[in-house]
């Protein structure tokens, strides 16, 4: 028989129990370390006094606009301090952050927009153009909020009646925000495009975010006051949750509106930047600078890289040069990086070839994700762990999303079992170890954006000389992967490979566009269905060969 001791007049009440919600970072560091640099950007420096301070104006200010609880407000802004302050200010005012990509066409924001039902829209100069277009094209009617960053020296026209200083000059310093009424609530909504061109709205809740901060604390080994460079894109799974991250150690977030190689290494050397997130361009932008914009720095600066593992050869320049490269693993729908390749020590004394297997590998759970398998998904049972049998990379606990916004049968698709289905194929080594082997899912990972095959081959398919198109990954060196298209022409119709890209380029976004077409003979099985992997080794060979 159950004992019920323990549950007698011991329930949950104020005192023992509160929402975890990573709000609660920001007010601890700006109490304990009010006067530490919270953000460098350019010529400024701000306290934690003051980013709380500001956040919180954000946050009043929304709520005298009668924003609360379950509203959307749309962000579209480059790694500023604005956009830090939108992490903590909107769900302040208990309403949700939507980060755009600042990459993506009028239409898909347009979409966006309207599908989150954005309340406000946040929107920096340079995209003026993009917004403007996609304002036109949208239902919603969102108030526009323009912000003008000392540091954009282009042009772009205000589109709103509002600035976002002044906006903040509405609000309160002292706004007394309230806790979440549940962890559960949604914190942010991030697009994905999932397997089709259609966006998928991913939903984070507070106690997912606030548990993926702590992970990247215990993940990156970061202790008290580090100094983390913004190269990678808070757009991006909410910049993998480090916004909130480096409160709870009172770092300094150094923000960079564009990703250079001279800034970057000016960072390193001017303000000791200790670690950085970031795709394999940006391994390559540091390897390959200028010899003149490359500066020496004396501090280990820890990087932590998703997509493809990086070849042996770029980890040993990445640690001559003084990088100390983590390999992670995540999708959007799992707060970003959720798997690490936790290195042991003993691993460096193996051979050059074993040591290379190593490191390809994706690794294990990251502490707060509670389950991490490779799962035969007709079965749901566990493949071998042998290192050889396929089976689909599944994730479940506390750091995977609610779900996606209004679309439940992917959701259900997506959670069915009891699991969240990666789409991605792998396997499981005797240690635990997962190693991914391909995608389930048609999806280019170019500059660590998702780019859908199917979205480009339905641009191809609209041009009048295209009888039959399919899109893959092909290699690259700086990218990591471009889209390739292998396309079959009208009889009686002619294109060049320049025609069908300058074509995308009138239809899609200029990073989502092929850099390689060939014209060749579509590979089908007996049913018709085209073969994509055999399209895949031909790119392979394309590439190798270029």
């Amino acid at each position: 028989m159950t004992s019920t001791v323990y549950d007698t007049n011991l329930d949950k009440n104020p005192a023992n129990y509160q929402p975890l919600t990573p709000l609660t970072f920001l007010e601890r560091a700006a109490s304990v370390h009010p006067e530490h640099t919270a953000i460098i950007h350019g010529s400024l420096r701000r306290s934690y006094r003051d980013f709380y301070a500001r956040s919180r104006r954000l946050a009043s200010a929304l709520a005298r606009r009668g924003i609360g609880r379950g509203d959307t407000v749309s962000v579209v802004l480059p790694n500023t301090p604005a956009m830090l302050e939108c992490h903590y200010g909107v769900p302040m005012a208990g309403a949700v952050l939507n980060t755009l990509n600042t990459r993506l066409d009028a239409k898909i924001i347009a979409f966006s927009l309207d599908h989150s039902e954005a309340k406000v829209l946040i929107t920096d100069r340079e995209f003026s153009g993009v917004v403007k277009a996609a304002l036109e094209l949208a239902s919603a009617k969102p108030l526009v909020i323009d912000y003008d960053d000392p540091e954009f020296t282009g042009s772009g026209e205000r589109l709103g009646a509002l600035e976002y200083e002044d906006f903040l000059a509405e609000g309160d310093p002292a706004f007394a925000w309230n806790l979440p009424g549940d962890e559960w609530d949604a914190i942010t909504l991030n697009y994905t495009s999932g397997t089709t061109g259609d966006p998928k709205g991913v939903v984070y809740h507070h106690r997912g975010a606030y548990l993926l901060a702590m992970g990247n604390i215990v993940t990156g080994a970061m202790g008290q006051h580090p100094v983390y460079l913004w190269t990678l894109p808070m757009f991006h799974c909410n910049g993998w949750c480090f916004p909130w991250s480096l409160s709870i150690v009172a770092g300094t977030h150094v923000c960079l509106r564009a990703v250079r190689s001279k800034p970057m290494y000016d960072a390193l050397a001017d303000y000791g930047v200790t670690h950085l997130c970031g795709a394999p361009i940006v391994m390559s932008m540091l390897l390959n600078a200028p010899i003149l914009e490359k500066r020496a720095f004396s501090q280990t600066v820890r990087f932590m890289t998703a997509a493809a593992p990086p070849p042996e050869a770029v980890l040993a320049a990445m640690k001559d040069a003084g990088f100390d490269v983590t390999h992670l693993y995540g999708l959007t729908e799992v707060y970003g990086p959720a798997v690490v390749n936790e290195w042991h020590a003993d691993w460096d004394k193996l051979p050059p070839a074993e040591y290379a297997a190593k490191k390809a590998r994706q690794g294990v759970r990251y502490p707060v994700l509670e389950a991490l398998d490779v799962l035969d998904p007709d079965t749901m049972q566990p493949v071998p762990a042998d290192g050889k049998t396929l089976g689909e990379v599944m994730f479940r606990g506390n750091v995977v999303m609610k779900g996606y916004l209004k679309n439940p049968d992917s959701t259900e698709k997506a959670f069915a079992g009891g699991w969240f289905h990666s789409g991605d194929l792998g396997v499981k080594y005797p240690d635990g170890y997962v190693q991914l082997k391909d995608r389930s899912k048609d999806i280019i990972i170019s500059g660590g954006e998702n780019i859908s095959s199917i979205e480009v081959e339905d641009a191809l398919y609209k041009h009048p000389a295209v009888q039959a198109v399919a899109v893959v990954a092909m290699p690259d060196e700086k990218w990591g992967e471009t889209p390739c298209a292998f396309v079959e022409l009208r009889a009686d119709h002619s294109a060049t490979a320049e025609d069908l890209i300058a074509w995308c380029r009138q239809h899609l976004a200029s990073f989502k566009c092929p850099r390689t077409v060939i014209f060749t003979e579509l590979p089908k099985t007996s049913t018709g269905k085209i073969q994509k992997f055999q399209l895949r080794e031909m790119a392979r060979a394309h590439a190798r060969s270029a």
